[in-house]
């Protein structure tokens, strides 16, 4: 029999790391309470049962202290007066017991904070109502997934333990941590500081099907006896979001933005699973009620390969009646994007005749299984094979004539401002009023990396994007790029942890000494000659095409090493380079004879030899000798001069720019 000490405090302690993503909100909401209260605002606390008590537990606290003597802080629990609660609830029912106190206390301006573990108390629900209907904010405490009390607040904290016990501990020491961050805060208002500025970061949502991917990896190293198929001996198993709730996760990287997701969940497993992965990723989760169960995908795979792959769930039924205010986020939301993965949520006729009378523009990531978008909306964004499926196009021609032939049809027959098809790794193509299409190629081959999720991935820069104030074809062009990193640095897997924004750049365009050494790396394994050479390449013309031309030839592969703005400038003069750094190692990586470009600071070359180690170092020109030669040799590595086409140089094509401007040419 197992001990009960143990058992609770194995519950607790399985909670903990996942609570301390979580409880970062504390921080927040201990420091606006300081403002607030310091300046004579109120707190209003409720709940039921051992809730209750932990609401007069906080109340106390403000109005007393927590540590050291401060002033009284005011704070009121709903909950201790048993006049007042048996008198409303005796005349107006147990369900107005709070909300009636709260239209007596609370001001425009005050905190509601509700705290329950089901997160399911009508009357906790109504006291959150009465106090929108105040101007009041509203906070909540409940335990993990998605509740009508956590959907109609604000803000909610979210405890992640299925043990209601666990839960009201947590609770409890959320309420000591917050008062913690109250006390640290206070001084600074009482100083006379100026009055912190609660900068609301805009808000991105996203409506569609949410499910459970899992994936199970394993080893097969026989065939079963009964059947034949082969057995997988599991060795480890990932769980995330799939669907809109990929799409949401891959958003919430964006940290100018607060994401949303609107979404079905059933009161199963896999729903508060999800609930909690969404939540510690920092999204806000506003389920409808979903009959049945939770959809899952589970993968079975076996290096890198999948064997098979079960879904659970069974066929898709239409979600619930959407609580009060679920879908007020949408009018509230600076972009919106539906993920439409085909099970329902983007037919319910509430959620559709919100996204109608939505003021902000909507991208709309479509599903053979789902309905057309709702008219207006900014860009919708099938792929090639959805685009020919919509339409009942024959698909004959190439895909680009394709791609501007539905793409046109599914503009006019959805009433969409514009369509961008998406065709994989050769980019989107864009079909806005006029006749002729935008073609946006994507930055980078893939190859035959692993694409699961490049669509929400598309989806979502695209809504980011026209969230900042793009035009469509800035968006598309950004999510062509965005998409194509996201390939190329590992997909899905390697999306939980984001890179670097230059990264967009660095991948598909070969710049940067992580591309440069990596490429260094393969061509030496496999037995290859690696050549280098450097230079300004202000303004690239024939001259330096020849030389880099000659440079390829003599190994197999070619890296330039580029001098940067500040080492232009040291070497040519203040009104050099004529074009930046960038702009030059992205020219120099689009030619087929350069395989990367890594750019150094110094005045010469000579850092950026020395962990390159290049086995050929190339120079154009005439030079009776050249100080990296020197330096070249010790690591035997040889250094040669290519012949440069006489007559072509930078510097003189600049001079005759300036004197045909200066003559008035």
């Amino acid at each position: 029999m197992t001990d009960p000490l143990d058992k609770h405090l194995s519950a607790l302690s399985a909670s903990l790391g996942a609570y301390r993503t979580v409880a970062a909100r504390l921080a927040d909401w201990g420091a606006e309470l300081a403002w607030h209260l310091g300046r004579g605002g109120r707190l209003l606390v409720a709940g039921n049962g051992g809730s209750a008590a932990e609401a007069q537990h906080l109340a106390a606290e403000l109005v007393g202290k927590l540590r050291e003597d401060r002033m009284p802080l005011s704070a009121i629990a709903l909950t201790p007066d048993s006049s007042a609660v048996t008198a409303i609830g005796n005349d107006y029912g147990f369900d107005e017991i709070f909300a009636r106190q709260v239209r007596a206390h609370g001001r425009p301006g005050d905190v509601l904070l509700v705290m329950s573990t089901s997160g399911r108390s009508p009357n906790l629900v109504a006291a959150v109502h009465a106090a929108r209907e105040c101007g009041m904010r509203t906070w909540a405490m409940v335990g993990p997934g998605p509740s009508p009390v956590g959907d109609a607040c604000d803000e909610v904290l979210h405890c992640p333990s299925p043990e209601s016990q666990v839960v009201q501990e947590l609770h409890l020491v959320s309420v000591h941590v917050m008062c913690e961050h109250i006390d640290l805060t206070l001084p600074r208002v009482l100083g006379g500081e100026p009055e912190r500025t609660i900068v609301e970061k805009p808000l991105l949502v996203i409506v569609g099907d949410t499910l459970l991917d899992r994936d199970v990896e394993g080893a097969v190293h026989r065939i079963a006896p009964d059947a034949p198929a082969p057995v997988l001996d599991e060795e480890s198993v990932s769980e995330r979001p799939g669907g809109a709730g990929l799409a949401a996760l891959l958003a919430a990287g964006h940290e100018d933005y607060r994401v949303a997701l609107v979404t079905a969940l059933a009161p199963d497993d896999a729903g508060a699973r999800l609930s909690e992965l969404l939540t510690d990723a920092g999204v806000e989760v506003h389920a409808l009620p979903l009959p049945g169960s939770t959809p899952q995908k589970i993968r079975m795979r076996s290096r890198g390969q999948v064997l098979m792959r079960l879904d659970r769930g069974g066929p898709a039924q239409p979600p619930g009646d959407a609580p009060d205010g679920l879908l007020d986020v949408l009018a509230a939301a600076k972009a919106i994007l539906v993920s439409d993965y085909g099970r329902g949520v983007a037919r319910h006729p509430a959620v559709r005749a919100a996204l109608e009378h939505a003021s902000a523009p909507i991208v709309w990531d479509p599903h053979p299984a789902g309905p057309p978008p709702v008219p207006g909306v900014r860009l919708v964004t099938p792929n090639l094979a959805e685009a020919v499926k919509f339409t009942g196009d024959a698909a004959h021609g190439s895909a680009l004539s394709t791609a501007q032939r539905t793409g046109q049809k599914l503009r006019d027959e959805w009433r969409a401002q514009a369509v961008a098809i998406t065709c994989g790794p050769d980019g989107a193509i864009l079909t806005q009023a006029g006749p002729t299409p935008l073609v946006i190629p994507a930055p980078g081959d893939a190859g035959d990396a692993d694409t699961c999720g490049a669509g929400d991935r598309f989806a979502a820069q695209a809504a980011l994007s026209l969230a900042e104030g793009a035009l469509v074809s800035e968006a598309v062009q950004d999510a062509v790029g965005a998409a194509t990193a996201y390939v190329l640095g590992g997909g899905v897997t390697a999306a939980l942890a984001p890179a670097p924004e230059q990264a967009a750049i660095a991948s598909p365009e070969r710049i940067g000494a992580d591309e440069a050494g990596r490429l260094a790396a393969s061509v030496r394994d496999r037995g290859g000659v690696v050549v280098a050479t450097g230079g300004c390449f202000d303004l690239l013309h024939t001259g330096h095409l020849a030389t880099l031309r000659a440079a390829r030839g003599l190994g197999d592969c070619l890296i330039v090493c580029l001098n940067s703005d500040d080492s232009v400038r040291g070497l040519k003069g203040p009104d050099r380079p004529i074009n930046s750094q960038i702009d030059r190692a992205r020219l120099l990586a689009a030619l087929d004879c350069v395989d990367a470009v890594v750019i150094f600071d110094e005045p010469n070359p000579e850092a950026v030899l020395s962990w390159l180690r290049p086995d050929v170092w190339v120079k154009g020109g005439d030079y009776a000798e050249l100080p990296e030669a020197e330096l070249v040799k010790r690591w035997d590595g040889q250094t040669v001069i290519v012949p440069y086409l006489d007559g072509r140089s930078t510097t003189r094509t600049i001079a005759a720019a300036q004197a045909a401007t200066t003559s008035g040419r």
